[in-house]
């Protein structure tokens, strides 16, 4: 490997142990005249820089923007750049979506984008046993764990990636991609619903009743949490008839999945609009 690959796979180790979101844009195929060659890498990050060396200015502006949307919404995709005097439509014969060109070489270059994103949070508050339990499931299912609870209650919490003291959220900087789900069941719940109401996640659910949470609801009114209120997911869960604590722990986690799916459908059918 030459220096320029050398500190691309550096890179990528960096950015994997600073849990970074980003993407690998490998060229796979060239033809006629290109500055970059098959096997050619490079890194998008969520800035939208792009490290490493994939060709000149020609390609440089599709594989930022593709990039970008590729670590967006996690779906690898291939794009085909070619002279702009040879693109017609939108996506090529094969299928390849296609993107113009103004470099007089003259050369075609098929770049494939591989997303590589960082496990998705899921915060759980309280140590009921419906916390614990969703801890365990979401654990394996390979989300980052975090349990915020009371520092009485750690002793009681199963495994976990990371035990906060309180249920102050703000110091994490969720997502969306993240997701909170108050667990309480009793002991703190109003302060456990505003700070994840204030999170910033892009899931926040509540464990419940619905008397019981519109009640709570109603009671931190005018906090400026009316917004997130409206996308409460209260009682947090698909309706599969969830008794047991294992039970409402897969129904939130299948929410959250089909939640997520969502947005992502959404974010690409925008992308395609524009």
């Amino acid at each position: 490997m030459g220096r320029t690959t050398d500190e691309t796979y550096a890179l990528m180790d960096r950015l994997r142990e600073a849990d970074a979101d980003f993407c690998v844009a490998t060229i796979v195929r060239t033809a006629a005249a290109t500055s970059a060659k098959a096997g050619a890498k490079a890194i998008v990050t969520g800035d939208g820089t792009v490290h490493g060396y994939i060709g000149g200015g020609c390609v440089q502006g599709a594989v930022r923007r593709v990039g970008l949307e590729a670590i967006a919404d996690g779906a690898p995709r291939m794009i085909r750049v070619r002279p702009k005097e040879d693109v017609v439509e939108a996506v090529d014969v094969d299928g390849i979506e296609l993107h113009a060109s103004g470099c007089p070489s003259g050369g075609t270059v098929d770049i494939f984008f591989e997303p590589m994103r960082q496990a998705a949070r899921i915060v759980v508050c309280g140590a009921s046993p419906v916390a614990a339990s969703l801890i365990r499931l979401a654990r394996a299912m390979g989300h980052k764990t975090i349990a915020a609870a009371r520092p009485e209650d750690h002793a009681s919490l199963p495994e976990v990636d990371q035990v906060r003291d309180g249920f102050a959220l703000a110091d994490l900087d969720l997502g969306p991609r993240d997701a909170v789900v108050v667990a309480t069941q009793g002991r703190r719940d109003r302060e456990a619903l505003k700070q994840a109401l204030s999170s910033g996640a892009g899931y926040v659910g509540m464990v419940g009743s619905r008397a019981k949470i519109a009640t709570l609801l109603d009671a931190i009114a005018g906090d400026g949490h009316d917004a997130a209120a409206a996308r409460l997911h209260g009682p947090a869960g698909l309706d599969i008839g969830a008794i047991e604590p294992e039970e409402i722990a897969l129904a939130i986690l299948g929410e959250i999945v089909r939640e997520r799916g969502r947005e992502a459908i959404s974010r690409t059918a925008m992308s395609a609009a524009t």
